[in-house]
């Protein structure tokens, strides 16, 4: 029956068995009195405990498998209360008691022989070492007697009296003797790794009571839980195997003329001691050398090679039963160093590791809590990777590559490092290197470490290496770029095979670039770019225009690519390159790079684009850029072309031919058709440059724009929801406003598509939700707003006038000012209220007089009707002098507009204090009542905000019409305006610094109120109006 039939009460059964053996190595270590008795005692139980290890991995358990272990549990208990008894109170224990005790632990030993023997041989089929070897520990645990008080020079004299010399057993034929399975030395260490190397005699390892060696209880506590060193010797050992003068199994045997055998390098070493010839002498039989040549004694050592096969062989099989039992960290761990040790010796050893089926139990212990463990199994899984790609493609088969990458962040150095290596290891297999660059993050972590070398440089070495093996596969090469790591693809790029360089250059215009990188790939890659660009591979192009076009979307580049050549290039691409049988257009590409370029900071004027001396900004440019405008071309290439025809217009020369070309060809045409094209980004680059033509040329546009299908009215079109507003629907309203606005032809078609209730409704919703609410909200109410204002420049229109009357113009820019949205719409909404109240005054009418009856049938003379408490006039307003209201004739007043208006004098935006400056003055023109405006205006503070804004600001425009309205104050204000005035100590300062560097007007101006100051003579001067 094999163990793994119902096998569970078995295992549990041996397992508390190792466990209770286990407690009792640790309490006999400490027992002092009669030591060397329990520390024997001990290594009996441990020898047993790695037979009932054998007994488990069996292949035919015997049937009376569980008897046998119930047995040894029963003898086991009995010891464990006896050592746990001596460990607490061994000093308060007679001699005789103790004697008892002793006994009673050699009862123990002989008993568990006994079942030992009970063990079929059948159980452990061909392995023949083990049968032998449990064999001959049960009869020598079966004969074990211990003796009290012998002393260990006692023992040593027994033991040296078994013993025969170095000299006598050389001369013998050697005779195997048998060992145990797991022989003990108590004084070994398990640390000592050599131990495989240190001469004992066959005896000494055929019993565990070696007493001329001093006992180290701490090493025994700790091998009584682990798989020590010492368990190596599996078969007989024969002592010839030991160098005379080396005491250590020999690697190099060679025989000198004596006939004795040494290691090569110990008698090397013998011969170097004597400085002549004929001083030399054998070590062992004394006899003079006549020569120092030796031969290699090929028999002994092929003897010693298979005798250490045949128990590494064994080794590895008991280290794959500690691995699967794991029933400690420390049995654990020695498992795995022996493993290391053997695999460390010779390579086969690595075939048989594997052979076994021990890959899945190490990878396993990567994963172990104890950090030790998991450090010990990387590095033997290191060690049976090194140069074995079977060992590698298993590894990779069945670990996880990210529980090896998890532990490059671990917080213990010993696994950071261990971790490293065995991807150092790992990566220099072909295969493994995608599957390590797939891991997510791993890549970017071994970038991390490689430039950590200040903090840790046996890390970054590691790492640096295994990049380097990582970028034998090209798309590793692309993660390292995204994680900013680019030299490699630079590298390759610049030194590579033609298939790699255009593989390099195609992930180059895929990958997202840090800004602090772009320059550094700019400067690197540009030359090499170009170069392909220039090659007939079309392959190769594709991928370098798509490089370039990455590389010039970050404008600090431009300057780089000009020095590199790009430009000249890319307008040979755009203008002279026919080959229609290219599968890529790369007219589409140039366009997208020059584009790029000229939208940075250059000066166009100085870029030449052929060797006939055109410049960027010529006219030759300009013309064949328009000719493929007109053309039917892809909406991408037209975008690329309106983008550089819009970073044209910058320039004094190329703005005055763009201009000349729009009108003089069917390009204002193409340009206001695309305004309708679907393709937004199309659309919206076309409206862009309509916008900025419009200053130049604004009728002919507007013109345009009523002449063509679905305009104007889907350039005011509103979103369904306002967080719904786009780049389009902003650039689109900002279009209407900015054309001419006296344009009447463009207002009425407005105007006639119904589209004033849909701005207020939209304008209204804007300002409820905040211009937050969408990116281009402000934008979109700032063109609303400038479509409004269109319509107060032509109220002349009856159905204009009739539209602003309607809707109440006037109280709706009065209350934008009231809840601005950002600068441009109070400016706006003081524009539209300044032409607005420009017409006040023709728009008022005369106050009507009701007149009692008594009134009707006498009329009084004209000079006493004046004060006639019979007749009374309706109220009318004092400035317009007539019937006014802010829905019919737009008066400031009546909306209580002044008051918002002043305070934007305040405004930090100069452009927002004149135009409300201006609307104030339409209140002191020489038709209204301008000394009513004054006291009303003077009643709320106006002059002393007019005198601020004559100190704060020199703006030509605001100083002439503030000095406009400060002369108005002190003509009709009355003694109390010329006195705030005369007593701003400042202003004769501000007037004199007008007078100096105003222009014609202002300097008239600031002398007009210099002399009513009586800071100048007074002299005739000719009135100055608004």
């Amino acid at each position: 029956m094999s163990l793994k039939e119902d096998a569970t009460p078995i295992v549990n059964l041996a397992e508390s068995l190792l466990a209770s053996i286990s407690e009792i190595m640790t309490a006999v270590v400490c027992i002092e009195k009669e030591h060397e008795n329990f520390i024997e005692f001990g290594c009996y139980l441990y020898r047993a405990s790695l037979a009932i290890m054998e007994l488990l991995t069996a292949e035919n358990s015997p049937e009376n498998a569980i008897e046998i272990l119930q047995t040894l549990s029963l003898n086991v208990d009995l010891a464990k209360d006896l050592a746990k008894r001596c460990q607490e109170v061994i000093d308060a224990i007679s001699d005789n008691e103790l004697g008892s005790i002793i006994a009673q632990l050699e009862g123990v030993i002989n008993h568990t022989g006994e079942c030992l023997s009970l063990i079929p041989s059948s159980t452990f089929g061909d392995q023949e070492y083990v049968k032998v070897a449990i064999w001959s520990l049960s009869n020598e645990m079966q004969n074990a007697q211990f003796g009290i008080g012998q002393t260990l020079a006692v023992k040593t004299k027994q033991h040296d009296t078994r013993t025969l010399s170095l000299e006598k057993q050389l001369k013998e034929e050697p005779a195997p003797q048998e060992t145990d399975l797991y022989p003990i030395n108590v004084d070994v260490s398990i640390n000592d790794h050599q131990f495989l190397n240190m001469p004992q005699k066959i005896e000494a390892y055929s019993r565990s009571t070696s007493s001329d060696i001093t006992r180290k209880p701490g090493n025994m506590n700790r091998s009584s839980t682990t798989l020590p060193q010492v368990t190596q010797y599996m078969e007989p050992l024969y002592e010839t195997f030991f160098c005379p003068l080396g005491k250590k199994i020999m690697d190099n045997p060679v025989t000198i003329e004596t006939g004795v055998t040494y290691e090569r390098n110990e008698i090397t070493k013998w011969f170097e001691k004597f400085e002549k010839s004929e001083d030399i002498f054998c070590p062992v039989t004394g006899q003079k050398l006549v020569s120092r040549v030796f031969n290699t004694n090929k028999a002994l050592k092929s003897i010693i090679e298979e005798w250490l096969d045949r128990n590494e062989a064994s080794r590895i099989k008991v280290a794959r039963t500690a691995l699967s039992l794991a029933s400690s960290k420390d049995m654990v761990l020695e498992a795995i160093k022996d493993l290391q040790t053997i695999c460390q010796r010779k390579r086969y050893n690595k075939v048989q590791v594997r052979s076994v089926g021990l890959m899945p139990s190490l990878i396993k212990f990567l994963e172990y809590k104890d950090r030790d463990v998991r450090r010990a199994a990387i590095e033997v899984l290191q060690l049976l990777a090194e140069d074995d790609d079977e060992n590698k493609e298993m590894i990779a088969k069945t670990m996880n590559i990210s529980t090896i990458i998890d532990m490059l962040s671990s917080s213990h150095q010993p696994i950071r490092h261990a971790s490293l290596q065995f991807l150092l290891e790992l990566s220099k297999s072909l295969s493994l290197c995608e599957k390590i660059g797939s891991v997510r993050g791993g890549i970017l972590m071994l970038i991390n470490i490689k430039y950590k070398h200040s903090i840790d440089a046996f890390a970054s070495e590691k790492a640096d290496g295994t990049l380097r093996n990582l970028e034998r596969v090209p798309n590793n090469i692309k993660h390292m770029a995204e994680c900013g790591h680019l030299e490699p693809l630079l590298d390759h790029l610049t030194e590579g095979c033609e298939e790699m360089k255009m593989e390099m250059a195609s992930y180059l215009g895929e990958i997202v670039l840090g800004h602090d990188s772009k320059t550094f790939v700019a400067v690197r890659a540009s030359p090499h770019l170009v170069k392909m660009v220039q090659s007939g591979n079309s392959l190769s192009r594709t991928a370098a225009f798509k490089a370039l076009a990455q590389i010039s979307s970050y404008q600090p580049n431009a300057k780089i690519l000009v020095e590199a050549g790009v430009v000249k290039i890319m307008v040979e691409e755009m203008f002279s390159r026919r080959i229609y049988d290219e599968p890529m257009n790369s007219k589409i590409e140039a366009a997208a790079i020059l584009a790029n370029i000229f939208e940075s900071e250059l000066e166009l004027e100085k870029l030449q684009v052929n060797n006939h001396g055109h410049t960027i900004t010529s006219d030759y440019v300009v013309y064949n850029i328009f000719d493929m405008l007109k053309n039917s071309t892809p909406d991408k290439l037209n975008i690329y072309l309106i983008r550089i025809i819009l970073c044209l217009t910058k320039t004094q020369k190329s703005i005055a031919t763009i201009v000349s070309v729009v009108k003089t060809t069917e390009a204002s045409h193409t340009l206001t058709e695309l305004i309708n094209n679907p393709h937004d980004d199309l659309a919206i680059t076309a409206i862009k440059l309509l916008c900025t033509l419009s200053p130049y040329m604004g009728h002919t546009l507007a013109e345009r724009l009523c002449k063509t299908g679905g305009q104007p009215e889907s350039l005011i079109q509103s979103p369904t929801e306002i967080n719904q507003i786009t780049e389009r629907h902003a650039v689109s309203a900002k279009y209407v406003a900015k054309l001419p606005h006296q344009n009447l032809t463009l207002n009425l078609a407005i105007l006639s598509k119904n589209a004033v209730p849909t701005i207020l409704k939209t304008i209204n919703q804007i300002q409820r939700s905040g211009t937050r609410s969408s990116r281009y909200a402000s934008a979109y109410l700032e063109g609303l707003v400038g479509t409004l204002v269109r319509f107060t420049t032509t109220l002349y229109e009856p159905q204009i006038l009739f539209l602003a009357r309607n809707y109440n113009f006037t109280s709706v820019f009065t209350e934008l000012l009231i809840k601005p949205s950002s600068d441009e719409v109070q400016r706006l909404s003081a524009i539209g209220l300044e032409n607005l109240s420009s017409q006040s005054i023709n728009l008022s009418k005369a106050p009507q007089i009701k007149r009692t009856k008594f009134v009707k049938l006498f009329y009084l003379p004209k000079f006493l009707s004046f004060g006639s408490s019979k007749r009374r006039k309706l109220p009318g307003c004092p400035v317009h002098r007539g019937a006014c209201s802010s829905q019919n004739t737009f008066c400031l007043v009546d909306a209580k507009a002044v008051e918002r208006l002043l305070a934007c004098l305040d405004h930090e935006n100069v452009e927002v204090v004149e135009a409300a400056l201006s609307a104030i003055i339409t209140l002191l023109d020489e038709k209204v009542d301008v000394d009513k405006s004054v006291s009303m205006l003077s009643e709320v503070n106006a002059v002393q905000r007019v005198l601020n804004l004559v100190k704060e600001h020199q703006q030509e425009g605001l100083w002439q019409k503030s000095l406009w309205v400060i002369d108005k104050f002190l003509m009709k204000g009355g003694d109390k305006s010329a006195s705030d005035i005369s007593q701003d100590r400042l202003l004769p300062a501000t007037l004199v610094n007008a007078f100096h560097h105003g222009d014609g007007n202002t300097r008239e101006m600031a002398e007009k109120i210099l002399r009513h100051l009586n800071k100048m003579p007074n002299s005739s001067t000719s009135n100055y109006t608004m």
